[in-house]
């Protein structure tokens, strides 16, 4: 009896090992196929005089309304122009305005557009036409008289 139960013992060790090994190779294998997909590459880098293929699919400018000089305040504008203490003139502060009206919308358009003491190039609105800039300020000073 004791031979029996010896080899059950040591087959049952036998079975677990290799259900053990079958899965640690199992997880390798995976891990393998998920290391080369997430490795693979996502272009090309073309050099001069190599042959570009043309884009499978065509590329279309969206056309939009001008945005108003209100909605570019309130997404862009207001996070600095809204808080005293950050150095931008605040929105209905005759005080911090007053000087910049004086300079005329054309001088406050180039200031924005290049960027003034903290306020960096276009703002926060770096996808804003002048148009829409000039309308922000506008917007700005109407509020602010």
């Amino acid at each position: 009896m004791s031979i029996n139960k010896s080899f059950l013992f040591l087959s049952f060790v036998f079975l677990i090992n290799t259900f053990f090994l079958s899965n640690v190779a199992l997880a390798t294998h995976e891990s393998k196929k998920t290391i080369n997909k997430l490795t693979a590459p996502v272009g090309k880098i073309y050099q001069k005089g190599d042959n570009i293929p043309k884009p499978a699919v065509a590329v279309v400018a969206e056309v939009s309304e001008p945005r108003s000089g209100e909605s570019i305040y309130t997404s862009k504008c207001a996070m600095c122009h809204a808080s005293v203490g950050l150095g931008a003139p605040v929105l209905g502060n005759v005080e911090d305005w007053a000087p910049r009206t004086a300079k005329g919308i054309d001088t406050l358009l180039a200031n924005a557009k290049s960027g003034i003491n903290a306020m960096p190039p276009m703002g926060m609105c770096t996808d804003c036409s002048d148009d829409e800039l000039k309308s922000t300020i506008e917007h700005m000073l109407s509020k602010s008289q």
